[in-house]
C-alpha cells in the first residue's frame, strides 16, 4: 500500500520554510507528494497543540482514533515528518492514531515549555497570563503577532512520558541546538529502543545539514524500494 507523507512545520513557521520546501522538492524528484498543512490555520494568535493535532488528524484519517483493532482495515499508512513543535505534534499524533506507521522528527520540541518559559522569564510569563496575549516573532510572516495564553495552558498537557507506542522513529537533532538542547532527544531515545537518534553538527535550524537530513530520510523510508 502506498504511504502518505505529511510534513509538519515548526512553531511560528510556515509551509514555505526552507526545510519544508527542501524536503518537498526532494520527494517531488521521486514523484512522491508530501502534504504540508499550514498549522497557523489562518489564526496564529489562537494556536494550540490540540488544534494542530486535530487539523492533521483530519488529513490523515476521517476516523481510526484509538487502538489498532478499531482502525479501518484499509487505512493508508502515514509517515509524519515534523520539525520542532511540529515534531512534538507528530509524536503525539502517532500515539493516538495507529495509521501513523513512521516518524521522522527534526529537532523535536521535547520539553518545549520548560525550555521556552525559562528563556521568557517569570516576569514575562506572568505578564502574558495577565494580559492574555504575548507578542511573538513569526518567522513565516516576518513580523510579531499576538499569541494567546491558551497556548501555554494547552501545551502543558502534552508530556513526553505518555509517548510509549513502539513506532519506527528517526530523530535528527543538532548538537548545538540553542532552542531545544539535544539532551532532550537523547533522553527520549534512551528509554525507547524503537527510536534511532542521529546527532548532527548543527543548530536548531538544521539549515547547514539539509543534504544529510535527506539522505537519512531516504534510507529510513527505504525510498529506493518504492
Amino acid at each position: 500500500m502506498v504511504n502518505k507523507f505529511v510534513y509538519l512545520h515548526g512553531f511560528a513557521s510556515s509551509p514555505n520554510s526552507a526545510k519544508a520546501r527542501y524536503i518537498r522538492d526532494r520527494f517531488a524528484e521521486l514523484n512522491i507528494k508530501v502534504d504540508i498543512p499550514d498549522l497557523n490555520f489562518g489564526d496564529f494568535s489562537h494556536l494550540t497543540i490540540t488544534r494542530q493535532i486535530n487539523q492533521v488528524a483530519s488529513i490523515i484519517s476521517a476516523d481510526g482514533k484509538g487502538d489498532t483493532e478499531q482502525s479501518p482495515p484499509q487505512s493508508t499508512p502515514v509517515t509524519l515528518i515534523g520539525s520542532s513543535l511540529g515534531g512534538l505534534t507528530a509524536a503525539h499524533l502517532a500515539q493516538q492514531y495507529p495509521q501513523v506507521q513512521r516518524l521522522i522528527l527534526l529537532a523535536p520540541a521535547f520539553g518545549f515549555l520548560s525550555h521556552w518559559l525559562a528563556q521568557l522569564g517569570d516576569a514575562q510569563v506572568q505578564l502574558w497570563q495577565k494580559e492574555k496575549y504575548l507578542m511573538v516573532y513569526h518567522y513565516g510572516e516576518g513580523r510579531s503577532l499576538p499569541l494567546s495564553y491558551d497556548f501555554l495552558t494547552d501545551a502543558a498537557q502534552y508530556q513526553e512520558e505518555i509517548l510509549q507506542r513502539p513506532i519506527s522513529t528517526l530523530i535528527l537533532h543538532g548538537k548545538n541546538d540553542e532552542v531545544i538542547p539535544i539532551q532532550a532527544s537523547r533522553a527520549f531515545a534512551k528509554s525507547r529502543p524503537w527510536v534511532e537518534l542521529v546527532e548532527l553538527e548543527s543548530d536548531h535550524t538544521l539549515g547547514n545539514v539539509l543534504t544529510e537530513i535527506w539522505q537519512a530520510i531516504y534510507q529510513f523510508c527505504q525510498l529506493n524500494k518504492s
